[in-house]
């Protein structure tokens, strides 16, 4: 029986793109996933970001066709899709609302400044997202300030940004596979989401996602994203690297993803056959120059990585220490590099407890960003058609004269504020300048 509700998303990598579709239970927001597939980016993406239109389009749609015939008949007809990558970073933006006598703060005084929060553009960047803000009332942090007296309270919003061409190319892509674009997400958010507690986030925590094309890393304090910020290095880098040695590339990567360590080790003289680079016979190569460059490259990543904790001094706020994930963090004694120069625990990224029905958390745990893209849909994505199946993703009948749709739940229009809410201008991350200067070694025409 075909599938009539389900969410569907797809991470863009620049390895490869995951795609999956799954049911989410409403209540209880329990997971279970009913396709999953993948299909290798090549060169129509790097550093995360498309670059290759036609090419990006035809292995959506080549992709969703193999998730389509794992949903026993049912049609996909628009799709999540999850970005991360070079040029994304957060920003800070706050709106102020202050009254000449006391009042009470309302959901509805809540949402006039999340309106205008929405209201503001930054100069030469597309803002892809809106954080949930901190609340300040009257000097004071307030976790949900709803109820509470005020005479000025000011939201601190983290908006997250990235150039224009980012969303355009997405879009452009949408349009060549004739599938509606559900919604944009930011993938190292959904990450977080599945892999961090919590506990993690308010005590304070880093996840470092070791792309392929990109490093990203999201931190929060106080159970509050503080920063996001990708760094334009990843394992494609390591690989190529290596090539200098001199090896062939697929040579170069099996060697990276066999014996690559982040440490070069003292024992390492120890020498492994490979193909020659003329393609003719065999040559050997010592463990310990190919570790050489591989530690190199890391320990470049892994500064990078500290600069942005120490810009804006939130090492010391990392109670729950670092996560690390992505498939450059598999290489040998990485955590042990991360460890001495972040004076920090570090442990390998896992999915949560109860985040899926029936289904073992370690068979999905490489898919976790696309995973984190299903859990923040809220949008029915399978195509409704009169041979559709008349039960629910659950299995359930439907209830007696309930209308069909696919299209989200409508929110009320928000009131007109009675006086504009002051806007203050953005705070610069700090890091952003250390980024500025590597613009331009890795811009546009570089990718």
């Amino acid at each position: 029986m075909a599938y009539t509700e389900f969410i569907a998303a797809i991470d863009l990598g620049t390895s490869r793109l995951v795609g999956m579709a799954g049911t989410k239970n409403t209540s209880t927001g329990i997971l279970s996933v009913i396709a999953c597939d993948t299909e290798d980016s090549d060169s129509g993406i790097r550093r995360g970001c498309v670059v290759n239109v036609e090419e990006t389009a035809a292995k959506i749609k080549r992709l969703v066709r193999k998730l389509e015939s794992k949903l026993n008949g049912a049609r996909i007809a628009k799709i999540y899709i999850g970005i991360g990558g070079q040029s994304v970073h957060s920003i800070d933006h706050s709106v102020i609302r202050e009254v000449a006598e006391e009042d009470i703060v309302t959901e509805d005084l809540k949402d006039l400044l999340l309106e205008e929060c929405r209201t503001y553009r930054a100069e030469s960047l597309d803002i892809l997202g809106i954080v949930p803000p901190v609340y300040y009332v009257d000097g004071n942090r307030v976790q949900n300030p709803a109820g509470v007296p005020f005479r000025r309270i000011e939201a601190k919003y983290k908006l997250i940004a990235g150039r224009p061409s980012l969303r355009r190319h997405i879009k452009a892509c949408m349009e060549r596979t004739q599938l509606k674009l559900a919604d944009i997400l930011i993938s190292p958010l959904a990450l977080a989401d599945v892999v961090l507690s919590e506990d993690e986030k308010s005590l304070g925590c880093a996840l470092v996602d070791f792309g392929a094309g990109v490093t990203s890393v999201t931190i929060y304090r106080k159970g509050h994203l503080a920063d996001l910020c990708v760094i334009p290095l990843g394992g494609h880098l390591i690989t190529k690297d290596l090539t200098t040695l001199p090896l062939i590339e697929s040579e170069a990567e099996r060697l990276k993803i066999d014996y690559g360590s982040a440490v070069v080790g003292k024992d390492e003289d120890e020498s492994v056959q490979v193909s020659a680079v003329d393609g003719i016979g065999i040559q050997s190569v010592k463990l310990s120059k190919v570790n050489h460059v591989i530690g190199s490259r890391m320990k470049e990543i892994v500064e990078n990585v500290y600069a942005i904790l120490e810009a804006d001094n939130l090492i010391e706020s990392l109670g729950a220490g670092v996560v690390i994930t992505g498939g450059a963090s598999n290489l040998r004694n990485l955590a042990e590099e991360m460890r001495k120069r972040l004076k920090k625990d570090i442990r390998y990224a896992a999915l949560r407890e109860n985040l899926m029905e029936n289904t073992s958390l370690a068979a999905y745990s490489e898919f976790a960003a696309a995973i984190g893209l299903l859990s923040q849909g809220d949008m029915n994505c399978a195509q409704i058609t009169e041979q559709t199946s008349e039960r629910d993703m659950f299995g359930n009948e439907p209830v007696a004269g309930a209308e069909k749709t696919n299209e989200p739940i409508k929110v009320k229009p928000v009131k007109e504020p009675v006086k504009k809410p002051e806007q203050k201008t953005p705070k610069p991350s700090k890091i952003g300048s250390l980024f500025d200067r590597l613009g331009g070694i890795f811009d546009d025409n570089n990718l």
